[in-house]
């Protein structure tokens, strides 16, 4: 079985759908400043699921998936404040939040997203 030709767009560049986490270790090994979204619980209808993750860099630029429109704009808007603060995050949406339809989520889901800083893919290489 072939892995799909998935695409995404990541502020103009085309990216292909490779592992969120080979990006993340070669945007580290350039020098980039990161944040990391993960899908920690999904709630009725979610668009993607748990475990699902998104690498943001501190310039705007992202590779994976989260949920999809402007879930991930806010999913990103965080990821600037952890990656400046260096303190992880929680956000959560759903229909009873009243982002809700702001964000895209009018079908009955919810979706509860963690997004921390990224200073090391194995935590051993910080010693």
């Amino acid at each position: 079985m072939s892995e799909p030709d998935s695409k995404q767009e990541t502020l103009g560049q085309e990216t292909s759908g490779h592992d969120t986490l080979d990006t993340a270790e070669n945007w580290l090994n350039e020098g980039r400043r990161l944040a990391l979204a993960t899908v920690v619980e999904t709630w009725g209808s979610a668009p993607r699921p748990t475990g699902s993750q998104l690498i943001i860099d501190s310039d705007g630029n992202f590779e994976g998936s989260v949920s999809g429109g402007c879930v991930e704009g806010a999913v990103v808007a965080e990821a600037f404040d952890v990656i400046e603060s260096g303190n992880p995050g929680m956000l959560e949406f759903g229909v009873a939040d009243e982002t809700a339809w702001e964000v895209g989520l009018s079908c009955g889901g919810r979706i509860r997203i963690f997004v921390e800083p990224v200073t090391a893919l194995n935590p051993m290489d910080e010693y």
